[in-house]
């Protein structure tokens, strides 16, 4: 029995790679959390910009609270079953007239994961559209196996190492993933995708929630996760706790600690440090 997708959501996952959109909750609910978000923006804190690209959920209590929403967690349970994790979060965001972008690339090329059952939730808490920027997708590329992929650390390139696939892609065949404020869009870990630059005067805002069944590994040292769903007999994660209030001094020292370790993790390899790119 599917909990949230329907058959024909859950065959074109499987076929294409994403379903979209998904309505997770109501376009008054996501402004409220546009609202927590901008005034944590506003604020004076000095670690603004890694709080909000890496495990966010760690630091705020409404962000954990919705990796663990069931309108979210339902529909991943019917791609992937009822134990589940959250292994990362962040947001990607695109302020107006923004030259950011994100380079046609896999998620799994640098993420150190035994297996590609890996999917996104990406919460849209803003409109998303062609015109600031939304997300894009080439269905089908899911079945493929790892893409080659080269570093490029383009400054405007909001990718950890600026990856991206080292074959052409054949942009005609890209599908915009238009999204309302309050929906989300689930996407293969696999699918190559990326996103233009927002040529609007209007920020564009999502939240990735990254979800892994706990029967997936990590192949290059030692990580966490929280558990959102069902049960862990397989305890190759560290458990991650759970924030009770926004920006906890134990969970901002844990936050730390977890993120310099997971960069590690990503930049593997690279030519750059991970210390050079923050």
């Amino acid at each position: 029995m599917l909990k949230s997708l329907t058959p024909d959501q859950l065959e074109h996952f499987r076929k294409y790679g994403y379903v979209a959109p998904v309505r997770v909750m109501s376009e008054r609910a996501a402004l409220e959390l546009r609202t927590r978000l901008e005034d944590f923006e506003h604020s004076d804190a000095p670690f603004r910009k890694k709080a909000l690209n890496m495990k966010s959920h760690l630091l705020f209590s409404w962000l954990n609270d919705l990796v663990r929403s069931d309108k979210v967690v339902d529909a991943i349970e019917d791609l992937y079953g009822p134990d589940l994790l959250v292994w990362a979060s962040s947001f990607f965001i695109k302020n107006g007239n923004d030259p950011a972008y994100v380079s046609w690339h896999q998620d799994s090329t640098y993420w150190g994961l035994s297996k590609p059952d890996v999917v996104t939730a990406w919460v849209a808490l803003s409109e998303s559209n062609r015109a600031n920027g939304a997300m894009q997708v080439v269905p089908g590329t899911h079945l493929l196996d790892q893409i080659p992929h080269r570093d490029t650390f383009n400054e405007n390139n909001l990718l950890t190492r600026g990856q991206e696939v080292a074959v052409d892609v054949d942009e005609s065949q890209a599908v915009s993933i238009e999204l309302e404020p309050g929906e989300m869009s689930l996407h293969h870990v696999r699918i190559v995708h990326g996103s233009p630059p927002n040529a609007s005067p209007n920020r564009r805002i999502g939240y990735a929630i990254r979800y892994i069944p706990t029967y997936v590994r990590q192949l290059e040292g030692d990580d966490s996760a929280t558990l959102v769903r069902g049960v862990d007999t397989y305890n190759t994660f560290e458990h991650e706790p759970r924030p009770t209030q926004d920006l906890d001094p134990a969970f901002v020292a844990l936050h730390q600690q977890i993120g310099e370790r997971n960069l590690n993790i990503l930049y593997k390899g690279a030519a750059q440090s991970a210390a050079g790119r923050r």
